[in-house]
C-alpha cells in the first residue's frame, strides 16, 4: 500500500484545518489529513506553507526553522527530521536560505526532501515543479 500522503496527493501531510485549498477533493475521507485532487493541487498547499506563509509571513528561512514549526518536537523526533532534510538537500540546518523567487532550487529540494521524510520514498519531481509553478504565480 501506497504511504498516506501519496494516497491523499498531499506530500507533506499538510493536516485538516478550516483552509479551503485549492484542488481539494470532494471527498475528505482521511479524518486527519487533506486530500487533494492531484498531486499538483498537493504540491501548490506544500508550497504556499513553506513559501509565502513560513517565508513569507513568519520570516522562516533555515530548514531549522521550517522543519521546527512544521514537525514539532511533541510530535516527533524533530531534530532527526532536520538532519534528513538537511542531509538530503545538502543545505546546512542553520543556513539562511534566499527568497522562494530568488533561490526557487532551495525551496524545490527542501520541499522534495521533506516529503520523503513524510512518505518514506522519493516522489515524482514534475508534480511537484508544477505544484510550485502554482504557488509562486500568485
Amino acid at each position: 500500500m501506497e504511504p498516506r500522503g501519496i494516497r491523499n496527493n498531499n506530500p507533506l501531510n499538510i493536516r485538516k484545518s478550516a483552509d479551503k485549498w485549492q484542488g481539494l477533493s470532494t471527498l475528505q475521507e482521511d479524518r486527519e489529513f487533506f486530500q487533494f485532487v492531484s498531486m499538483e493541487y498537493g504540491w501548490r498547499a506544500a508550497f504556499v506553507i513553506l513559501c509565502r506563509t513560513y517565508y513569507g509571513k513568519y520570516g522562516l528561512k533555515t530548514i531549522r526553522d521550517i522543519v521546527s514549526r512544521w514537525a514539532p518536537a511533541k510530535e516527533n523526533n524533530t531534530e532527526a527530521y532536520i538532519r534528513h532534510v538537511s542531509d538530503y538537500t545538502g543545505i546546512a540546518p542553520n543556513k539562511v536560505l534566499g527568497s522562494p523567487k530568488e533561490q526557487p532550487t532551495q525551496w524545490l529540494l527542501i520541499g522534495y526532501a521533506m516529503a520523503v521524510v513524510e512518505n518514506g520514498k522519493a516522489l515524482p519531481a514534475v508534480p511537484m515543479l508544477k505544484g510550485f509553478e502554482l504557488a509562486i504565480e500568485k
